[in-house]
């Protein structure tokens, strides 16, 4: 078998079940072309925020990473490992696919610890340091598309919420992934005048964020597709989900959005 794609659902498309339904059917359909092809990872940010403000709670965000204090990593874990990831699993079953619904460290795919590295305490915010395929090479052997929600769990049993972008290039990177696409509700990267940037590296990406091109949630987005594209030496997009080209094309090559890529230091699988 094959190494999968890692394909991140996030933006408006939670929200609007007409644009989930349908991505959900070209994901199943890469399902059937090749079974185990596919691997979905998945936050529901605003999904988060309506749960907060109906229990009086704020929401906080610093650098496109949500605060997390302890009183609220119950709700968030609820919301994305229950409602949101209920919803998808659920869409995608009924698009035809054998889908089941998993946390970031189920089947010890990913080793979760409390975020260090941001020059803030983001409260409950995980952060991955590396982990075990084994299970979930399992479940795609078997024809099981994963569908994974960006909680983990740490060494200690404590629940952490991770960045959703981080957790798809986490994912990527442990199962030395095909590719990584970001699906988001714009076209891709875009430059001053608002158009697709194609490609990028990592030069232009840190250009474009010093000159205020890139910035709020785009930042951590662009910046774990490089990581991502260095340590698995395969290209990742951001792309639009209202784009059907942009899942259509991947299991012939073809690519939508913005493509990034990295000098290779680890070859990608099925790569020369």
């Amino acid at each position: 078998m094959s190494a999968p794609f890692v394909i991140k659902l996030g933006g408006a498309l939670m929200d609007s079940p007409s644009a989930l339904a349908a991505v959900a059917q070209q994901i199943a359909l890469m399902h059937a072309a090749q079974p185990g092809c596919v691997v979905v990872v998945h936050g529901g940010g605003k999904a988060v925020d309506r749960q907060l403000a109906a229990l009086g709670m704020t929401t906080e965000r610093r650098d496109g990473i949500r605060i997390t204090p302890p009183d609220q990593v119950l709700q968030i874990s609820g919301v994305l490992s229950g409602q949101v990831n209920a919803q998808l699993v659920a869409c995608m079953i009924a698009a035809g696919a054998c889908a089941c619904g998993l946390r970031l460290s189920d089947t010890g795919l990913a080793n979760c610890e409390r975020a260090t590295h941001f020059g803030f305490d983001p409260g409950c915010v995980g952060s991955i340091h590396g982990g075990d395929p084994r299970g979930l090479a399992a479940l795609l052997a078997a024809g099981v598309l994963p569908v994974i929600s960006s909680i983990g769990t740490s060494s200690s049993g404590e629940l952490l919420n991770v960045n959703a972008d981080d957790a798809a290039a986490a994912v990527a990177t442990i199962l030395r992934a095909r590719g990584l696409v970001f699906l988001t509700d714009v076209p891709g990267v875009l430059d001053a005048q608002r158009s697709i940037i194609p490609n990028l590296d990592a030069a232009a990406i840190e250009r474009l964020i010093l000159d205020g091109t890139v910035t709020g949630g785009m930042i951590p987005k662009v910046r774990g597709a490089l990581d991502t594209a260095a340590s698995t030496g395969v290209a990742v997009t951001i792309a639009g989900w209202n784009d059907p080209s942009a899942l259509s094309n991947l299991l012939t090559g073809g690519v939508a959005g913005t493509r990034i890529t990295a000098p290779s230091t680890v070859p990608c699988p099925g790569q020369p």
